[in-house]
């Protein structure tokens, strides 16, 4: 099992697939094997589906989560194993089509003012304040910060690709105060318990969850948010969808729209007709 998990991974590589993809699919599989006790290649397609029912039924995960099983599973074995007849028939679940949560201007205040420490608080400013990815946090180097322009290169961001993302000045002076303090060594803006790796995205998320209790808020809400809320302020403020759909990297305008749908101040604008109706 692990020679072709290995085989796998190497392709993951070669395909230039993220670290996490990687990751995903090397557990992914291992779990897939676990489950039956069984060599991966002598698997088909009812042994796939047993262990999917599984997750759902017993480990109670919603069907949207099994996106991530179905495809690495589906190059597994159609590009590692050559079976695609092993997971031809499996379709990935509708789309559910729930509008992000954006936090209020207060609720990022909240967030700010709650930090623990003055790392955690960078952590938030570049979610919010850069629209910054959790793993684009965590993989940011002191050489990403340019300070002059008043930007941070993002290298190799999602789908390996790099641009340019707002430094503001709230959060560069935030970096300078967390660079006077830890002194970081090895590679990383933010290095883990070993310098020459990046913080964790767990300890990242540890310490936002636990901000996000002392600011109040509940979930939804998660790192991710600060990106969402980033994008619907900044088109609230008048930016241009095109410019949202550079800053927050992605590749289809199709993904940037869906902010058109969070901003609150049009139909502010619009009014309401009960309030418009004459009062006795």
């Amino acid at each position: 099992m692990h020679e072709i998990v290995h085989r796998m991974m190497m392709e993951l590589k070669l395909r230039n697939r993220s670290d996490a993809t990687i990751d995903a699919y090397r557990r992914f599989a291992l779990a897939l094997g676990r489950f039956h006790d069984r060599p991966l290649d002598e698997l088909g397609e009812a042994e796939v589906r047993a262990f999917l029912e599984y997750l759902l039924t017993e480990h109670k995960l919603h069907p949207r989560s099994l996106v991530g099983h179905i495809s690495a599973y589906k190059f597994l074995y159609g590009t590692i194993l050559g079976r695609p007849e092993v997971t031809a028939s499996l379709a990935f679940p509708k789309k559910t089509k729930s509008l992000p949560r954006i936090l209020s201007h207060a609720e990022i205040l909240a967030l700010i003012d709650c930090a623990e420490t003055v790392r955690t608080r960078a952590f938030i400013m570049l979610g919010y304040g850069s629209g910054l990815r959790m793993s684009e946090v965590r993989n940011l180097q002191p050489r990403d910060i340019d300070s002059k322009r008043g930007v941070i290169v993002v290298r190799a961001g999602k789908g390996s690709k790099d641009r340019i993302a707002p430094l503001p000045e709230r959060t560069l002076a935030t970096l300078r105060e967390y660079w006077l303090e830890e002194r970081p060594k090895g590679p990383w803006l933010f290095p883990g318990a070993a310098p020459e790796k990046p913080m964790s995205k767990h300890t990242i998320g540890d310490r936002f969850n636990r901000t996000r209790f002392l600011a109040g808020l509940s979930a939804p809400v998660r790192f991710h948010s600060l990106r969402h809320s980033f994008a619907t302020h900044m088109l609230e403020a008048g930016v241009d969808i095109l410019a949202i759909q550079a800053l927050l990297g992605h590749a289809r305008l199709q993904t940037s729209i869906v902010y058109l749908r969070t901003r609150a101040d049009h139909l502010l604008a619009v009014g309401n007709p009960l309030d418009r109706l004459a009062t006795s």
